[in-house]
């Protein structure tokens, strides 16, 4: 929504800068996955999607799901 101001500037409320960190680091692991898994020929192991993701100590127990293979 756009509204004018006195002076003739415009104010914009839908434009505002974007700082939300954690979003932006959400954004860049889906960002990886999603290249990852396009560069790769066959379905990405967990193992493969938890190093992705940084979740890489074989100890630590998952929080993620288990990927599962869409039928085709």
């Amino acid at each position: 929504m756009m509204t004018q101001r006195k002076g003739g500037d415009v104010d914009d409320k839908l434009n505002v800068p974007l700082e939300d960190a954690e979003l932006l680091a959400e954004v860049e692991l889906t960002t990886n996955l999603i290249i990852a898994a396009s560069e790769s020929e066959a379905t990405l192991s967990q193992e493969q999607v938890d190093q992705l993701l940084g979740l890489a100590d074989p100890d630590r127990p998952r929080s993620v799901p288990s990927q599962q293979r869409r039928p085709d």
